[in-house]
């Protein structure tokens, strides 16, 4: 399993000459299953137009291609009108969520809704891809792999998914977006227990928590960091970066990461 990072920042994307090394793209993650060649999608930030175009540049045609969805605030959905592939005729496009409290979300709806013509000038349907929107359960085999999804805090109970994904003798856990409001969130550590890689959401440091930032539905990286510790994981990818956390603010919260979680 491979996991290429096309977005990851939170809330707004950035573009100015210091934030180039870790990129301005909102989130977006490509899974690629080797062994079976299938490619999956994490979310649609902005990220998403460049994975598109380098599916397109590679010549990718895959059937069905998937894109999993943690939820859809903004962030996490903004950049599918310019995914490249949903432009082709002959391309199927799955919509995907997990979830029991996700069972009555109509999906359509959202994507629909963000490409009125008030918004965009292409309506979903007249994009050219098929699209299927699909609900699914708390676990679930997926793209060949079994999918655990948790209800993670993001402004309330539910507002966000995690996901472990257990593909043979790998496992990857995904949490972007969540809130660790009353003390680290156990179903989270036992989430990512054992994980060769843990992707966690760390948009604040500790003093922009207390100060400012609780309750507004993500991370520390020191909370990151106390989950990759206590799940005993392999390595710890922090993401979801602050907007206003430039390359060299990023390189210094790295530093003291490793201080505690070396393989960070």
């Amino acid at each position: 399993m491979k996991v290429k990072f096309y977005g990851v920042r939170g809330s707004i994307p950035v573009c100015d000459k210091e934030f180039q090394r870790y990129g301005g793209n909102t989130t977006c993650l490509e899974i690629h299953r080797e062994g079976v060649n299938r490619i999956v999608i994490f979310d649609a930030g902005t990220g998403i137009r460049n994975c598109g175009k380098e599916l397109v540049a590679r010549k990718i045609r895959q059937p069905h291609l998937n894109i999993l969805f943690s939820h859809f605030h903004w962030d996490h959905i903004q950049g599918f009108p310019f995914f490249a592939p949903a432009y082709e005729p002959n391309q199927n496009i799955g919509i995907y969520v997990m979830g029991e409290k996700r069972k009555t979300i109509n999906l359509k709806e959202i994507f629909a809704q963000q490409m009125q013509e008030d918004f965009f000038p292409v309506k979903l349907d007249s994009m050219g891809a098929e699209f299927s929107f699909m609900n699914f359960s708390d676990e679930e085999t997926l793209f060949g792999a079994h999918v655990i999804a948790q209800p993670l805090f993001h402004k309330y109970l539910g507002g966000s998914y995690g996901f472990r994904i257990e593909d043979d003798a790998v496992v990857l856990t995904i949490c972007t977006d969540l809130e660790h409001a009353n003390g680290i969130d156990e179903n989270v550590v036992t989430l990512a227990r054992n994980a060769d890689l843990l992707i966690h959401d760390g948009q604040y440091t500790p003093e922009e928590y207390r100060t400012v930032k609780k309750g507004w539905g993500h991370s520390t990286w020191e909370q990151a960091v106390e989950v990759a510790v206590r799940a005993n994981v392999k390595k710890l990818v922090i993401t979801h970066h602050d907007p206003d956390h430039n390359d060299d603010f990023l390189d210094a919260m790295e530093v003291e990461c490793r201080k505690v979680f070396p393989n960070s």
